[in-house]
C-alpha cells in the first residue's frame, strides 16, 4: 500500500436530524476500521513474504 500523506482534508455530510455528530462518527469508524483491517492485513501479507524470502539467505546453526 502506497504512503500517503493528508494535509487537508474537509468532509461535508448532510443528514435529516439532530444527532450529526453521531452519524458521523458510525460511518468514519466503519470506515477506518475498514481501512485499518486492510492495512494489517498487507502488513503481516509484506512481513511473511520478506520471512519466506529470508530462508535461503540464513547460515544453518550448529
Amino acid at each position: 500500500m502506497a504512503t500517503v500523506t493528508i494535509h487537508h482534508l474537509e468532509v461535508r455530510f448532510q443528514v435529516s436530524g439532530d444527532d450529526d455528530q453521531a452519524v458521523f462518527t458510525r460511518l468514519f469508524e466503519r470506515h477506518i476500521n475498514a481501512w485499518c483491517r486492510a492495512y494489517e492485513e498487507q502488513c503481516a501479507r509484506e512481513k511473511r513474504g520478506a520471512m519466506e524470502r529470508g530462508f535461503g539467505d540464513r547460515k544453518a546453526k550448529r
